[in-house]
């Protein structure tokens, strides 16, 4: 059996959850193109990364386990992954994110302590709308660090003063120019403009008290909820630094469209098929409702005409954030015209078409007035 993933992470196959969490961020920190610059650097990365999407995974290890081969567990799993391209487009771009937020490192401008906010867009179907839903999701996000609690600070270690720029943030040099001297400030490459460091940084996050990771999380989704809309988890965004407060996770949804259903805010829009007779005479029938095993009562009036719409009304979408009530069914009717007919059903439907005087022996059709 194969076992390139745990090769690549550089771990045994007994390894823990915490064991591989921790090679893949060392193993990260080495081969991401923002510091390290050989030619294989982001290959190398991206192996790494797919291997510790299928490790990190319960389900889809025990699948990779079981059989050896990255085929077998590639697109396996009970969890949803998210889109995230509006802020981050995956573990390569947290890492960058991570490096940014270091000290002589990234962005020149005073370093962000608070975390960020966070997007994801969430795909539901309109069975999960109508009833609810809970959606377990994967994601990447700088997370607090497990090893120092957040605050960035290993055994012993406190938060001082910077001592490169003395608490301002920011640091002044003198250039000696044939014009005289001239004096610049910038931003204090070691404490990013906070003014603050850490004397003995936790070596897991270099100080930060945040490190890359990959979440799992539940979102409950409420019934009626509609396209668009957007679900705030507070504190699931990007963890602050040093113990600084974490942004949220905004998730947007978007509805996919149904085989059968139409919405219409609340309401929704179906077919039904009924026969000439049934149109004719005026039936009672029955059509599946968006609930599963529900059954709609549809009286069908007599006269119904083809194209014509038929109000049920509580049988629609349950509305957003309003117990036990629902918008309507709107049923539109089609009249389904038999290909064949015996010789008796024919023989049977002239009288018909005599008895209403519908003349079916003239070969042209009249025009309706």
């Amino acid at each position: 059996m194969a076992y390139e993933y745990y090769d690549i992470l550089g771990v045994s196959r007994d390894a823990s959850d915490n064991d591989i969490k921790k090679a893949f961020r060392r193993k990260a920190r080495e081969l991401h193109p923002d510091v390290n610059k050989a030619p294989d650097a982001e290959e190398r990365f991206k192996e790494l990364n797919e291997a510790y999407d299928i490790l990190s995974d319960p389900q889809k290890k025990a699948i990779y386990d079981r059989y050896g081969t990255p085929d077998a567990a590639q697109g396996f799993g009970g969890y949803q992954s998210v889109d995230m391209s509006d802020i981050f487009g995956g573990m390569g771009d947290i890492f960058s994110s991570f490096f940014g937020g270091m000290g002589g490192r990234g962005n020149p401008q005073q370093r962000r302590r608070d975390g960020r906010d966070m997007g994801i867009g969430l795909r539901l179907t309109l069975e999960e709308v109508a009833r609810g839903a809970k959606k377990d999701i994967v994601y990447d996000r700088l997370a607090p660090c497990e090893e120092c609690g957040g605050t960035g600070a290993a055994e012993n270690g406190h938060e001082v003063e910077c001592p490169t720029c003395h608490g301002s943030g920011r640091v002044v040099s003198v250039q000696h120019t044939f014009l005289g001297d001239m004096q610049t400030a910038a931003t204090c490459p070691d404490c990013g403009g906070t003014g603050r460091a850490i004397d003995n940084p936790c070596p897991e996050c270099q100080g930060q008290g945040r490190v890359p990771d990959r979440e799992h999380l539940s979102i409950e989704i409420p019934k009626g909820i509609r396209d668009g809309q957007q679900i705030r988890v507070q504190g699931h965004g990007e963890a602050g630094m040093n113990g600084a407060p974490a942004g949220d996770l905004i998730a947007t949804v978007r509805i996919e469209p149904h085989e059968y259903f139409e919405r219409d805010g609340d309401h929704l829009h179906t077919r039904a098929n009924v026969t000439i007779m049934q149109a004719a005479l005026g039936a009672d029938i029955s059509v599946e409702g968006i609930l599963e095993g529900e059954h709609v009562p549809v009286h069908v009036p007599a006269g119904c005409q083809p194209g014509q719409t038929i109000r049920v009304r509580g049988y629609g979408l349950p509305r957003f954030r309003k117990e036990n009530k629902r918008g309507d069914l709107l049923v539109h009717v089609t009249v389904v015209v038999p290909n064949r007919l015996s010789r008796k059903a024919k023989k049977l439907a002239e009288e018909l078409s005599e008895e209403i005087g519908d003349d079916v022996s003239k070969r042209r059709a009249r025009l309706a007035q």
